[in-house]
């Protein structure tokens, strides 16, 4: 299984909003997408000055599943987190193979 892991920091002034968004409106989409099997939302337990630092975790069967979901659908989702946050966060992606 591979877990595609998105780290995100959120600036504290938009924080409630983006957090009650990504719960109801983009996690749903994503999953939605029928390529993940479940997910998890974990908040990074350090205290940071610029604001507040996620990760979400994605499990998927195979990379095989991961690929097609960047190429039809990733490109998509994240212009509407950026399209509705725009400088407000930082986001890096990484990819996690269940050993």
């Amino acid at each position: 299984m591979i877990i595609y892991n998105v780290t995100v920091n959120i600036d504290k002034d938009v924080h409630d909003e983006w957090l009650h968004w990504m719960k109801t409106k983009h996690i749903p989409d994503v999953m939605a997408t029928g390529f993940f099997i479940e997910n998890k939302l974990c908040k990074v337990l350090v205290e940071e000055e610029q604001g507040i630092t996620y990760s979400f975790q994605y499990t998927c069967k195979n990379i095989e599943d991961l690929k097609e979901y960047q190429r039809l659908h990733a490109p998509r989702l994240q212009k509407d987190v950026a399209d509705k946050y725009a400088d407000k966060f930082v986001a890096f992606r990484t990819l996690l193979e269940v050993i």
